[in-house]
């Protein structure tokens, strides 16, 4: 639940997923559920010449299974809370 949760928080912020398929799209993060499938608002792709399909889509739901990674703004990120619940086993639990 730490990354749910942690996501959470950055509902509203501007995100860049990347897929498993290698496609980025940068968006704003309107949802995430506790499977971590991600809505995002207002969608661009970052090589929108190599995807030109996806050049009119406008939002998107991306299924958890098939994030790589999730580029954050750094701004967003509240060190302190992560820190904190490393330190009290919760990320531990998570990943065990």
């Amino acid at each position: 639940m730490l990354f749910f949760s942690f996501f959470k928080t950055l509902v509203d912020h501007e995100v860049t997923v990347e897929l498993k398929n290698d496609i980025s799209i940068k968006g704003v993060l309107k949802s995430v559920d506790q499977f971590l499938n991600i809505k995002l608002d207002d969608i661009q792709v970052v090589e929108e010449l190599k995807y030109p399909h996806l050049s009119s889509v406008k939002n998107v739901f991306i299924r958890g299974s098939v994030v790589r990674y999730v580029h954050l703004p750094s701004a967003a990120v509240d060190v302190a809370l992560l820190e904190d619940a490393t330190r009290r086993g919760t990320w531990n639990s998570e990943m065990g």
